[in-house]
């Protein structure tokens, strides 16, 4: 090889780090690299930042100091620059190629920087409720109770009023049954008596208590699990100090407000009433002075909640939202994931049953997660289970468990990784929200420990291609090459409001993308509470995605759609 050669091969070596790092020509990259190169870190909490690097040159990225560490140790030096004028000869190219890269670097450093100073500025705006505060209630006697509105297989629900205070005229958006389509079929299958919203604008969940005891500290240990979504005054202030055993330490998890996740404000002890329904729904968790044959204890938790018009998985049986309200809707449950994720929480029982449904002004569903009997929830916030026995509690639902929980297998250094479990589960329910039976129920046929990607059934043609690519991807079968929940709500908020800054692949940049970023900000928050055509979930959903942005988790959404994209138009010309 002659001097000249080794010099343009340096030189290209130099140029593939700085493309396979680039994003300037995405679509060329995304197609040469295989599925099983994008690999997204294991959770939100450990970011992969060289995700898009071949695995020899991923500390490149990372770190250039330790590049030239590499360049000038003893042993490279000696390899590369002794004796051979071909070797320092590509030895030079090589430094020239690694300054290419540092100028990508810069670029990289000054998008990270905008991404920072966005994510403090929406930090600072809290999701607010709109229910109104209140200072008493923690006693069962204050509060008016309505008829049964729920009942799963560990609770019963109620709609419910505060006597302590005249209930807040709910807002339009607060109220499903003020929409003039479907109206009846709604109040049909969420009670046949309903209680109207406007009167019973709150639900109190009853716990059934087997076993537990009767003390407020036992039934606190017991169920400290359903506290993980409570307000920070939702227990009276003795409570608080109550020692609970698990992974819980003095204090169950908590998770703060977030617009797609349930709120409790009050949880409480109190003895088991007959409630309405009581002996018809539930008589054999009643205790024994309601019931001589009754199993329960005589005392129980009480929740105190927002009372929703209904769950999804009603308001599915009777309507079926259009493409965008379906792309939001999933994308809602993503941003709920991805707020439990960030905070030590797994969900591990998601379902259309446990998915709550109300409407803002404009017609559009807003989905609030609920029911969290089963999550995991650790102060370490690490979402790893050491499975060492087969009586450790794996989750709820075992029809919608993510393959790596479903195949696990017990044993002494068994170890359950949940942090991409829940983007699983959704990936799976969106195949509900856009009208299709969800593929892991009984009447599909495809089990979670034995399914093939190939295997699941097609998407109407009229879901969005990049929503197909985000459920495609969440349903893949190993965690490894599955985005996690804030790299797939990242693509959906990219294809549906970024699109302009996707529109050229040859022409992406991270530059571009900040630019729009920034633009993005401007609009969010010029509108305030309200997004575009005053679509409140809209302003929520851009409000979430800019209060979490970080720049690895968005430049890994960038290169999933690049590479889905990519792969479409290789098959439409193929085809």
């Amino acid at each position: 090889m002659s001097v000249k050669h080794a010099i343009s091969r340096g030189l290209e070596l130099g140029r593939s780090f700085l493309q396979i790092g680039l994003l300037k020509s995405g679509g060329r990259v995304a197609a040469k690299l295989r599925a099983d190169r994008f690999r997204v870190g294991q959770s939100v909490r450990t970011v992969q930042p060289q995700a898009f690097l071949p695995s020899r040159y991923r500390y490149y990225r990372t770190s250039l100091t330790g590049l030239a560490a590499q360049l000038q140790s003893a042993g490279f030096r000696r390899r590369w620059t002794g004796g051979s004028p071909r070797n320092r000869a590509v030895f030079l190219a090589f430094g020239l190629g690694v300054g290419l890269i540092e100028q990508q670097l810069e670029e990289d450093r000054r998008s990270a920087a905008t991404c920072q100073e966005i994510q403090a500025v929406f930090k600072k705006k809290r999701f607010q409720s709109t229910l109104r505060p209140f200072a008493s209630g923690f006693k069962l006697e204050d509060y008016i109770i309505g008829n049964q509105i729920g009942k799963g297989s560990n609770a019963a629900v109620y709609a419910a009023a505060a006597q302590f205070a005249r209930p807040k005229e709910p807002e339009r958006d607060s109220s499903m049954l003020e929409l003039r389509d479907n109206e009846e079929d709604l109040q049909t299958v969420r009670s046949p008596a309903c209680c109207s919203l406007r009167n019973f604008p709150l639900a109190i969940k009853m716990l059934w208590n087997f076993g537990a005891g009767s003390s407020s500290e036992a039934i606190l240990k017991s169920m400290s699990q359903e506290l993980v979504p409570c307000g920070p005054l939702a227990l009276k202030q003795e409570k608080e100090q109550i020692t609970l055993d698990g992974h819980f330490g003095v204090l169950p998890k908590r998770v703060s407000a977030h617009p797609n996740v349930i709120r409790v404000y009050r949880a409480f002890t109190a003895d088991v009433p007959l409630l309405p329904g009581a002996w018809e729904e539930y008589p054999d968790v009643l205790p024994a002075r309601l019931n001589p044959t009754g199993l329960g204890d005589n005392r129980t938790l009480f929740l105190v909640m927002k009372n929703y018009p209904c769950t999804l998985r009603q308001y599915l049986q009777v309507s079926t939202p259009s493409r965008w309200q379906g792309s939001l809707m999933v994308l809602q449950l993503l941003e709920g994931v991805d707020h439990l994720c960030r905070q030590g929480v797994a969900h591990r029982d998601l379902k259309s049953d446990n998915i709550l449904l109300e409407f803002d002004s404009d017609a559009c569903p807003r989905l609030v997660i609920t029911d969290f009997g089963c999550c995991l929830a650790q102060i370490d916030s690490s979402l790893q289970l050491p499975f060492n026995s087969r009586w450790v509690c794996r989750g709820g639902n075992a029809s919608l468990m993510a393959p790596e929980v479903a195949t696990a297998a017990p044993g002494p250094c068994v170890v359950i990784d949940y942090s991409k479990t829940d983007a699983w589960a959704v990936g799976a329910i969106s195949y509900e929200i856009f009208g299709q039976h969800n593929p892991f129920y009984r009447a599909m046929g495809l089990q979670s420990t034995t399914y093939q990607e190939k295997q699941l059934p097609p998407l109407p043609a009229s879901v969005p291609a990049d929503v197909q690519l985000v459920i495609s991807l969440l349903l893949r079968r190993n965690p490894n090459k599955r985005p996690s929940a804030r790299v797939a709500a990242n693509m959906l908020h990219l294809s549906l409001w970024g699109r302009r800054a996707l529109a050229n692949q040859d022409s992406v940049s991270m530059r571009k993308l900040a630019d729009w970023l920034l633009c993005q900000s401007a609009v969010v928050l010029l509108q305030g509470c309200s997004g575009p055509s005053g679509n409140r979930v809209e302003a929520e959903l851009q409000r979430s995605f800019l209060s979490n942005l970080e720049l690895e988790d968005l430049r890994a959404a960038v290169g999933f759609l690049l590479y889905g994209r990519e792969q479409s138009c290789a098959f439409m010309t193929f085809a």
